[in-house]
């Protein structure tokens, strides 16, 4: 082969990795950081540096916005992906209560995942019974009719379904009635592959001690938490965030208001998310809008800006500290 050839082969190939390289860049937003390099090179099999956390939309964000009629349930995935450039999504199962089982909704809804290249994370589950009702007979209907979302959340490809502890008020009987609604419906969810995750939602939930003892309680390594930034109500978030991430499957991350500087007013983020990821969490986390200040669009623009900002800075200084 002439050197003319050799040459013009090189550029045409070094033109298709860059136009590659740009294109991986493009469909997962850069989830690489390349490390500065020493000595002018670059060692070989190092060079890049994993996200300390990816970033997922949480339907709820965007509740008013579906209620009022002006979204709709199978739209979300394509405004996370279109509006926001975000690719994981968590549904919330009041926005299509009646289409658990309706295979045909759920195979549309699917496809439309798939042509966008969205994932769907988990569904967030409300409104069917407590699980740790003090009638057996009630509890236990309220394990059955979370059943048909287990199926569900396995027909769309999720990885949990987030459920409430509803209980009674006493601190021990709480614990043990959850307890063992929370272990019969993790039992049915394992055979499928789904876990059953519980978010600080109110109540004795909203308590970090509380809801760690229910869930090593349960015993079920599919059975856990989804720790919420804003949910801990009279109980120290940080403290609250802390205890429950030892059992996290996935990560809330609410906000309401924003300073000028973008950063949450009730929240300090950056301190959560290092309690985040020092528990040893790199999965997704959920943005969870539900300030009144700004518009849902707008908030969730904020927040995502906010978590990018600090994952940025973790980063940066996790590449100082090596």
């Amino acid at each position: 082969m002439s050197s003319h050839l050799q040459r013009r082969n090189f550029l045409q190939l070094s033109g298709a990795a860059a136009a590659c390289l740009t294109l991986d860049q493009t469909l997962f937003g850069q989830q690489t950081l390349e490390r500065p390099k020493s000595s002018g090179q670059a060692q070989a099999g190092k060079g890049k540096k994993k996200l300390p956390y990816k970033i997922s939309l949480a339907e709820w964000s965007l509740h008013r916005t579906i209620r009022e009629g002006k979204l709709d349930n199978l739209d979300f995935a394509k405004t996370a992906k279109e509006d926001f450039k975000i690719s994981a999504v968590e549904y919330v199962n009041q926005f299509f209560k009646d289409k658990a089982e309706d295979k045909k909704y759920l195979a549309d809804l699917q496809q439309r995942h798939d042509d966008l290249g969205v994932k769907c994370l988990l569904i967030m589950i409300d409104g069917e019974g407590a699980l740790g009702d003090p009638d057996e007979a009630k509890r236990t209907q309220a394990v059955e009719n979370h059943y048909r979302w287990v199926e569900a959340a396995k027909f769309l490809g999720c990885h949990s379904i987030r459920v409430n502890a509803q209980s009674s008020n006493d601190y021990e009987e709480a614990k043990k009635l959850a307890a063992d609604g929370l272990r019969r419906l993790s039992e049915f969810a394992a055979e499928h592959d789904i876990n059953v995750i519980v978010e600080n939602h109110g109540g004795l939930s909203s308590n970090g001690k509380w809801l760690v003892e229910t869930i090593a309680s349960v015993g079920l390594d599919n059975c856990g938490t989804l720790p919420d930034f804003g949910n801990f109500h009279d109980y120290d978030r940080y403290q609250g965030v802390e205890e429950t991430m030892k059992f996290a499957k996935a990560v809330s991350a609410k906000s309401h208001d924003f300073a000028d500087d973008g950063s949450e007013t009730h929240t300090d983020y950056y301190k959560m998310m290092k309690i985040v990821t020092d528990a040893g969490y790199n999965g997704w986390v959920g943005i969870e809008y539900e300030g009144n200040k700004l518009d849902e669009y707008a908030g969730i623009k904020a927040t995502k800006k906010l978590l990018v900002k600090v994952r940025k800075q973790m980063m940066e200084d996790g590449l100082k500290a090596t």
